[in-house]
């Protein structure tokens, strides 16, 4: 691989020729534009154009995937051709810079009139390239070690209600979920810094429980505090955060920006959170947007420390195979020369009975498994929701089934009875 450049695939449609689009694109995203412009000389354009590097036609489609006025004006239609497209992007372009590197490989080119469908596949950046941004400060075994869980999976929960509680009944809840005996809270992503539970307020209340709860017990429990506004409100939130003795901060990756997380990540040692609400607007579409793998590696420059996969046989819109190659792209090493994995988390619908599901499509327990309803919702409480999913793990481990573990395990057999009747 090339030290000088990155690599990125795409998915086209087009009723052109796909090498004619291709080095549209090529010329678009880097030295440039619909025709050639005085200045653009032939040494410029040895130097910044980006290259075409491989074009593989697929299947056409039956209709554009998307509306264009363009090609209405111009009254052209079908065949619509797809093709797979690879180019490589000189790195002296945009250099280490987050937000022009992800305008270069995605930008205008979701705009252009030639396409009726385009979606960014892939990223791949030399490593030396990616050890010019932030690495994450705690990553997966600084996370393990903050909450001292050595090894097996990390179980963790979500504030529920999502919104409404006070400061004080935020800090009851906190209390009743560390002696459940969870990992790691988070709050919700609606809920960062409302009027009925500032987090001047919430911040405090909720620590004062954690560092009780660590002192008695020696377990200290990961909070993670939705920070997510303004980048100098949130910078005062993290301080706020690491005054009270926390680990962790929050934040909506796609409404804080790119910079806005570089510059937090510049300023706190804290592990950040990161949540990818509104990843479905970029993703779901297979024609448009971008897939995982190119997302978490631009947030992962940013200098992440956890990313949200969804979870297996969860409530939201993406394919269980999705979610598996997910996890596999958030620990899958973007550097030769240290570890800058980030922790896959798990969520969305999460109970005991997804553990087997997720458990034999990842093979690995370097995750953290989220379980709102899962745990608050279980029959015979939030310890016993807490309980069952442990049990559920430790099934796997031994490779016994869930109902035949479950048969002298009253807080999984309660789990399966309750959440699997909910499920069918």
């Amino acid at each position: 691989m090339s030290e000088t450049e990155v690599h990125a695939r795409y998915v086209v449609e087009t009723p052109f020729e796909p090498a004619q689009v291709a080095q549209i694109m090529a010329g678009e995203q880097s030295s440039g534009t619909f025709t050639r412009v005085a200045g653009e000389t032939d040494e410029l354009r040895s130097r910044t154009r980006a290259t075409v590097t491989a074009i593989h036609e697929l299947p056409a489609g039956n209709a554009p995937s998307l509306p264009n006025a363009w090609l209405e004006r111009k009254n052209i239609g079908g065949p619509w051709r797809r093709a797979q497209i690879d180019i490589s992007f000189p790195i002296a372009n945009f250099g280490a810079n987050l937000a022009t590197l992800a305008a270069t490989v995605s930008g205008n080119l979701f705009d252009l009139g030639e396409v009726t469908g385009l979606r960014l596949e892939s990223l791949t950046l030399p490593p030396s390239f990616r050890m010019r941004f932030a690495l994450p400060c705690l990553g997966v075994e600084g996370t393990r070690s903050s909450i001292g869980v050595t090894d097996g999976v990390m179980v963790g929960t979500i504030i529920k209600p999502n919104v409404g509680m006070s400061a004080a009944q935020t800090a009851a809840l906190v209390k009743t979920l560390c002696e459940a005996g969870v990992d790691f809270i988070k709050d919700d992503e609606v809920c960062a810094n409302p009027d009925h539970a500032p987090l001047a307020q919430r911040v405090p209340a909720v620590m004062a429980v954690i560092r009780e709860h660590a002192q008695r017990t020696g377990k200290k429990v990961m909070m993670a505090f939705n920070i997510s506004d303004d980048l100098d409100s949130m910078r005062r939130h993290a301080e706020l955060v690491e005054q009270q003795e926390g680990t962790c901060i929050m934040a909506s990756l796609n409404y804080c920006g790119f910079s806005a997380i570089q510059s937090l990540r510049n300023s706190t040692s804290l592990a950040i959170h990161g949540h990818r609400n509104g990843f479905g607007a970029l993703s779901r579409h297979p024609m448009l947007g971008m897939a995982y793998q190119p997302y978490q590696t631009l947030w992962r420059l940013a200098g992440v420390d956890h990313m949200h996969v969804h979870g297996l046989q969860g409530k939201f819109s993406q394919s269980d195979s999705e979610v598996i190659a997910a996890a596999s792209d958030s620990l899958t090493r973007m550097s030769d020369t240290v570890d800058d994995r980030v922790l896959p988390v798990f969520s969305s619908g999460q109970w005991a009975g997804t553990v087997p599901v997720t458990w034999q499509s990842v093979q690995s327990q370097d995750l953290l498994f989220m379980s709102g309803g899962g745990i608050l919702a279980h029959p015979m409480g939030p310890t016993a929701g807490v309980i069952s999913l442990r049990q559920a793990w430790a099934a796997q481990q031994e490779g016994i089934a869930l109902e035949q573990f479950a048969r002298n395990m009253p807080e999984l057999k309660a789990a399966l009875a309750f959440f699997g009747d909910k499920q069918s």
